[in-house]
């Protein structure tokens, strides 16, 4: 079960219990104290296992949730980019990262064109969003300047106005 998952259970069954504030005392008591537990471990195994920690998915949850990750959240959504910027030029494109709100909402700047057009855009809809899930879990939404309407799910999609298609030079 990932972190994810984890999270929304204890939601569930958050709501079905009839003291919910001894319920939720409950639930934060119990993160503080495993969240100090794993500050301990961190601290006494120092930088090396901090870096071992760091590249296990599950363990680098618990660290961002316990806000003990070595690299703040712009430092990994800035690599999760990265990782995505070579895809993105196979389709001419790029990103910026405009920033990131109090509430978790990052904020992008999508650029340049694609090979292939609307199933192209998605495509790297769906890229960029992965990359900066699985780097930042604490992400709450991605906003892209110039985005076109929500889709029927209420997010945003890429700017498709943004992806205009060249015509291949053999075309034309």
């Amino acid at each position: 079960m990932d972190a994810g998952q984890v999270g929304e259970r204890i939601e569930q069954l958050l709501g079905e219990m009839e003291d919910v504030d001894k319920a939720e005392d409950l639930v934060h008591t119990l993160m503080e104290f495993y969240g100090a537990g794993l500050a301990r471990i961190v601290e006494i195994g120092g930088a090396p296992l901090l870096e071992r920690l760091v590249a296990d998915d599950h363990v680098n949850g618990l660290l961002i949730l316990h806000d003990l990750h070595p690299r703040s959240t712009v430092e990994r959504v800035t690599a999760a980019l990265e990782k995505v910027r070579p895809y993105l030029g196979s389709h001419a494109g790029d990103v910026d990262l405009l920033g990131i709100t109090g509430d978790g909402v990052l904020r992008l700047r999508l650029k340049g064109t694609c090979d292939g057009c609307p199933s192209s855009a998605v495509t790297v809809k769906y890229a960029i969003e992965k990359a900066v899930h699985d780097a930042a879990p604490e992400i709450t939404d991605i906003e892209v300047s110039g985005a076109v309407a929500a889709e029927a799910g209420g997010r945003p999609l890429l700017p498709l106005q943004a992806l205009e298609c060249p015509v291949p030079a053999e075309s034309a």
